[in-house]
C-alpha cells in the first residue's frame, strides 16, 4: 500500500474517531480540520526534508492528502446538518 493511501486511510480513521468521541458534529469537524492540517503539513515537511522530494512534488500530494479527508469531513458534516448538534 502506498504512503498516500495510508495517509488517506489515517485521515478517515481520525475523522471517524473524532465524530464518535467529540460531542457535536460541528465541533468534531472543526477539530478534525485543524488536527489534519497539522498532520498533513508534517507529512509534507517530512517528504521534503527527509525523503528528498521537491516542494512542488509534495505540494501536489499534499492537496490530495489534506483535501481528500477534509472534503469527506465537510460532506459528512453537511449531510448531518439537518440534525441538531
Amino acid at each position: 500500500m502506498s504512503h498516500t493511501a495510508m495517509m488517506l486511510l489515517c485521515g478517515a480513521a481520525l475523522l471517524l474517531l473524532l465524530r464518535l468521541t467529540v460531542r457535536g458534529a460541528t465541533r468534531a469537524t472543526r477539530l478534525f480540520l485543524m488536527l489534519w492540517l497539522l498532520v498533513s503539513l508534517g507529512n509534507l515537511l517530512a517528504g521534503v526534508l527527509h525523503a528528498g522530494y521537491g516542494w512542488m512534488e509534495e505540494a501536489g500530494i499534499w492537496l490530495v492528502v489534506f483535501g481528500g479527508p477534509a472534503a469527506l469531513a465537510l460532506l459528512v458534516s453537511r449531510a448531518g446538518a439537518g440534525r441538531r448538534d
